[in-house]
């Protein structure tokens, strides 16, 4: 902990210098909202292990706002707390209060209740949307203002926004400037960033005073080109004064590495301490073909689990730390260039980088981005013979060379060291070293070269090098015996339970809905009628129509004729074609997973604010082709008068990938509604219609017209010579008086609370499709991760109060899914009372629905997090 009346915070050239202590920081993402309050203290005790002396924490705006105007910051919301423990524990604390926040977290952490209010628009410098900005500013920096550095608390930085420059910010200076307004008025004296996520500084920070640029980097971790650009960025902040803060990237320390000896000061790894969405939070988002549902399970391959399983990562984390820490100032001070004079015979950097170490020195990283050990060759230099080291692989070696030792206590020179310094002083110097590695001293009597074999965990090979008159004790440790801060070895992590496989459940008699319903004209959006997170359920007559056509419903959405099951959907927003002939009630459950956390408009429910709901749905009262009789305008390619005539990218040309446009006028009679399919659309096109233009994608080939539009179109496409599709213009009559029920989440939750009796049963379970049913399966004490399998099944499982999360068993409906394990739930031990309750529904997946138990048991590990 910080003496308050001596702790300071700057930004300098050297980075985020805390009391004057200037040393590359390191610094994990850890998010209390996705883990129980009751591991907090444990999770950040494990951080601090590692040697990372920072966290990054969001503070999601949706997660204290529940509802309009009610918030909450009690419980496992009691964001003062955690940073208060965070402080505690030693760890400085970037805070990021968004208003966005990405993060995979439903829409972003943007309420989504405000796409309710007309005129607002999100993320732009406009009076309605920076009011309630305001508003949730007023809650949120009091508590970080109470908590900086210099005032006894633990944050040293706060971020404004998230990655701005992915976004169409209109006027991106006054936007920011109106945060950074916001947050001087709380008293926010701690540093003020702006994270980049592809490299647009003043896309990311409007070009405000006050606000200093920081990146997000997500390379391939085997791309060759990695320190170039870095270097660049490097150069590009240092001109001005500033230090390369990398606010995200990859969580490999292979790739840590080659930032690090390319000038970042600040690496912060993007969920290096893994963890869990609890409750209605996942979202939907950008990573799919296109869209996905993000998991519950939320791990891109930290070096903590959500579970807080302690992975190899975790060594590499202290070797890394351990070397900043001893380097200190020399390193954060330093100046980047290319290194040369380096071959190696495995795949490495385009471009290796050498770090000029302040004070004299030098420090090059040398990857190997394959997967077999390799050798590089240092040539002769300064006296210093050729000198080969050995890489192992997939690593990045950290050569340090030339670095004078008085400033440790000792004698000479370490003129060259292919293992890690993690530590000097008058007892002596400790490295790490997977290899065999060379360490090279000079002292009075000239440079004495040793080699050291690689050594075995918990066997430190410890060597005595004499130079003259002076001498030094060398120890090379293997990564996993490097000490924590603290001084011990290796991070404490929880006990695994051995599987169990679950083979029993209670039936319970509790219904899985009130049934209480309010009649509207046309089907609402579910926030209209208060559902923010949860399900609503929608019933209207369909008599005397054959087919119905859905625009904008998501996410997920269980049809019903007749009551029999119908179908699933999850299509994101885009328009479907559903028959209803000879059925007399249509009935719809939409489920939201979540908002999307991107702003993604190839579908409409990927677009930032989209609704959730059923949508808009019509009768189709007519069909007609219109696939003919467009008229050509090949603009460049010819000069054609009058037009020639031909079918929608029918017309043929030499000039691959121009545009063309076709014209036509449509057959709509100016009061109805219309639709207009393109079937068969393999490109983006712009359509004009009445003058007023927009970007159909081929993911969703419709347009809307409303009574009065649409009688002169024109579609503007590149010219690909392709098969031609059709256009089908489809005249619409709204579905008029539905019956709906709202049941947003802490409806669900309190169904989930009730006491009923049961039947016992006999997993696995089988249901009819469209039937829904409550269990309650035992479960064995202390935490556990709880797997299902079967097909065509949706499970939502509760414990304490809390939804732990929903998995989707295989379903040709189901989307793609990403982050971590799509297929476990997280019950903490805390939570667990012995049993969960699950609601189970059979979906029209196409075969018999089908629930099995599971052991209650970790996953394989999770892929990394794609980009």
């Amino acid at each position: 902990m910080t003496d308050p009346s001596t702790a300071t915070v700057r930004l300098g050239r050297s980075g985020l210098v805390l009391d004057d202590r200037e040393e590359a920081l390191l610094c994990a993402s850890l998010f209390y909202f996705r883990l129980p309050r009751e591991v907090w203290e444990a999770r950040l005790a494990q951080v601090r292990a590692t040697g990372y002396r920072a966290i990054d924490v969001y503070l999601p705006w949706n997660f204290h706002e529940t509802a309009p105007g009610a918030w909450d910051f009690e419980g496992r919301r009691d964001v003062g707390a955690f940073l208060d423990l965070a402080h505690e524990a030693g760890l400085a604390v970037i805070a990021r209060p968004g208003p966005y926040i990405c993060s995979e977290w439903d829409g972003g952490a943007l309420p989504s209740w405000l796409a309710l209010e007309d005129g607002l628009e999100l993320r732009q410098a406009e009076p309605k949307f920076l009011e309630h900005v305001g508003r949730w500013f007023d809650q949120a920096l009091p508590i970080l203002a109470a908590r900086q550095w210099g005032r006894g608390g633990s944050v040293v930085a706060v971020q404004l926004e998230n990655e701005l420059d992915f976004f169409d910010t209109h006027d991106r200076h006054a936007y920011l400037t109106a945060l950074r307004d916001m947050a001087i008025g709380h008293g926010i004296d701690v540093p003020l960033v702006a994270c980049a996520g592809q490299g647009d500084l003043i896309g990311a920070t409007g070009g405000v005073d006050g606000i200093a640029p920081a990146f997000n980097f997500y390379p391939d971790d085997r791309s060759p080109f990695v320190e170039a650009e870095v270097r660049r960025y490097a150069d590009l902040v240092g001109a001005k004064g500033l230090p390369l803060l990398v606010t995200e990237t990859n969580r490999a320390h292979t790739t840590l590495r080659r930032l690090m000896a390319s000038g970042a000061t600040l690496l912060a790894p993007y969920l290096q301490a893994s963890g869990y969405d609890l409750g209605y939070t996942p979202s939907v988002g950008n990573w799919g073909d296109p869209g996905g549902f993000m998991t519950h399970d939320y791990d891109f391959g930290g070096y903590l689990s959500p579970v807080g399983e302690a992975r190899p990562e975790t060594a590499e984390a202290r070797t890394l730390a351990a070397l900043a820490r001893t380097l200190g100032p020399a390193l954060a001070r330093a100046t980047t260039a290319a290194a040369d004079g380096i071959s190696a015979d495995v795949p490495t950097s385009d471009s290796p980088s050498r770090l000029l170490l302040d004070g004299g020195g030098t420090l090059t990283g040398v990857p190997n981005l394959g997967d077999e050990p390799g050798t590089a060759v240092f040539a002769a230099a300064d006296g210093l013979p050729e000198t080969a080291i050995a890489l192992a692989p997939f690593s990045c070696a950290l050569v340090l060379r030339d670095l004078p030792l008085a400033g440790f206590g000792l004698p000479g020179t370490l003129r060259f060291a292919s293992a890690d310094l993690v530590a000097a002083g008058p007892e002596g110097l400790e490295f790490a070293a997977r290899t065999a590695s060379t360490i090279a001293l000079e002292g009075a009597g000239g440079v004495q070269r040793v080699a050291i074999d690689a050594p075995a965990h918990g066997g430190s090979i410890v060597t005595e090098i004499a130079s003259g008159a002076d001498r030094w004790t060398v120890v090379v440790h293997h990564p996993e015996d490097v000490p924590a801060p603290d001084g011990t070895a290796g991070v404490i992590a929880p006990a695994l339970p051995e599987p169990e496989i679950l083979t029993s459940a209670t039936r319970l008699e509790l219904e899985t809905r009130t049934g209480e319903t309010t009649a509207h004209e046309r089907p609402p959006a579910s926030e209209e009628i208060g559902v923010y997170r949860g399900r609503t359920h929608y019933a209207a007559a369909v008599d005397g129509i054959g087919e119905l056509l859905i625009e904008g419903a998501g996410d997920i959405v269980d049809l019903a004729l007749d009551g029999t099951a119908l179908a699933s959907i999850a299509r994101f927003g885009a328009t479907v074609r559903v028959p209803v002939a000879g059925a007399s009630r249509l009935d719809a459950t939409v489920e939201t997973w979540g908002h999307a956390n991107f702003d993604d408009s190839r579908l409409p429910g990927l677009a930032i604010g989209s609704l959730r709901g059923l949508g808009r749905v019509w009768a189709i009262a007519a069909s007609e082709d219109i696939a003919s009789l467009w008229t050509v305008d090949g603009g460049e390619q010819w000069a054609g008068d009058p037009a020639p005539v031909r079918t929608l990218a029918g017309w043929s040309s030499t000039r691959i990938g121009r545009p063309v446009t076709y014209r036509r006028d449509l057959p709509v009679d100016g009061t109805s509604h219309y639709a207009l399919h393109l079937d068969g659309l393999q490109t983006p096109c712009e359509i004009t219609v009445d003058g007023a233009s927009s970007i159909v994608s081929p993911n969703d080939p419709w347009v809307h017209f409303a009574p009065g539009e649409g009688h002169e179109i024109a579609i503007t496409m590149p010219h690909w010579p392709v098969d031609g599709g059709g256009a089908t213009l489809l005249r619409l009559e709204a579905v008029r008086d539905w019956q709906v029920e709202a049941q947003p989440d802490h409806a669900l939750l309190a169904l989930s609370a009730k006491d009923s009796a049961g039947t016992e049963v006999v997993l696995p379970l089988e249901l009819g499709a469209g039937e829904e049913v409550w269990l309650d399966v035992p479960v064995p004490p202390g935490g556990r991760s709880l797997r299902f399998e079967g097909g065509q099944v949706r499970v939502s499982a509760f414990a304490r109060g809390e939804l732990l999360g929903r998995v989707w068993l295989d379903d040709a409906a189901r989307p793609k899914f990403t982050g971590g394990d799509p297929g476990r739930l997280w019950s903490p031990g805390s939570w667990n009372t012995g049993a969960v309750r699950l609601l189970v529904h059979g979906t029209a997946g196409g075969a018999r629905p089908r629930q099995a138990g599971g052991p209650a048991a970790p996953p394989p590990p999770p892929p990394p997090r794609p980009q």
